[in-house]
């Protein structure tokens, strides 16, 4: 799930004098604070996990693959979203995440005939982590916009993650039908909180610069 800190953000890019674009931190804050940004992470979340629920008898090999490569994307919009934090010490966590996603996807990809047991260890592992740190954010965020729907994302995470670890498969197929559908919620969540934010972009370009948002 992605979350962007603080109150609603700057609406157009940053630019040096004379026209030089700015650094590229500064592009990749503007770009994780957009809207659009987040939207297509939940696309990246929503796509596997239906592909995953329209054909649930495919072969472990392919599942881990897909859940690789979901993992792999997701983790690079993290990355991005890590830099639109105001503070640089808050883009630590989201770039420790960025790495977890990463690494998480690899090892499916390394080894795609592992077992159910080992893929929903990984994947459990991952939602776990994400949504209790998109909680903390959420909570400790007190002028985030929209803080409930952010909140509302990170407990179907945690939940997700609690649900894959704690529960035993014995079929690939008993554990495809539950990673699609965590995916789709998880995708869904993170659609309601894009265009969540969407809404609060434009009160503040509404509100101007001197607006109850208190952006510059």
């Amino acid at each position: 799930m992605t979350v962007s800190r603080g109150p609603a953000p700057h609406t157009g890019p940053n630019h040096m004098p004379g026209g030089a674009a700015s650094d590229p931190a500064d592009v990749l804050a503007q770009l994780g604070r957009s809207w659009t940004w987040i939207l297509g992470s939940a696309v990246a979340t929503l796509v596997p996990g239906i592909l995953i629920l329209v054909w649930p008898d495919e072969t472990l090999h392919v599942l881990a693959v897909v859940i690789g490569l979901y993992l792999l994307v997701t983790g690079v919009f993290r990355f991005v979203a890590a830099f639109a934090r105001e503070e640089h010490g808050e883009r630590l966590p989201g770039l420790l995440l960025a790495v977890l996603y990463v690494l998480a996807g690899v090892l499916c990809l390394r080894n795609p005939l592992q077992t159910i047991a080992a893929l929903s260890l990984i994947v459990g592992i991952v939602w776990l982590v994400s949504g209790m740190l998109t909680l903390y954010t959420a909570i400790a965020a007190k002028d985030l916009p929209h803080r409930g729907f952010a909140i509302g994302a990170a407990v179907i995470g945690i939940l997700a993650g609690i649900v894959v670890l704690a529960l035993p498969f014995e079929s690939a197929r008993a554990l495809t039908r539950l990673l699609g559908l965590w995916l789709v919620l998880l995708g869904l969540a993170e659609v309601v909180l894009a265009f969540a934010w969407r809404a609060a972009l434009r009160r503040a370009d509404v509100a101007g610069p001197q607006g109850p948002a208190g952006t510059v």
